[in-house]
């Protein structure tokens, strides 16, 4: 199973790709708006999207069972 990246680990890999000749100043602000930016997002892990899935597909087929037996019963009291 997949793990979320630790804030420092994606820091570093966008401080990589900053150009070297950039100053420190311009960089740090960067680092700092890339920091807030993922501090402030909700992640989720990849089990909690799976067990959503689940959820949806058992209400999918719930929904259609019970679309199926609506039809069923409509049909009877047209007879």
């Amino acid at each position: 199973m997949n793990t979320p990246l630790p804030i420092e680990s994606v820091l570093a890999a966008v401080g990589s790709f900053l150009p070297t000749e950039m100053s420190a100043d311009i960089k740090k602000n960067v680092m700092g708006s890339v920091r807030s930016a993922l501090e402030n997002m909700d992640f989720v892990t990849r089990s909690e999207i799976e067990v959503q899935e689940t959820v949806l597909r058992r209400a999918r087929e719930r929904i259609k069972k019970l679309e199926t037996r609506i039809e069923e019963l409509e049909a009877e009291v047209k007879k």
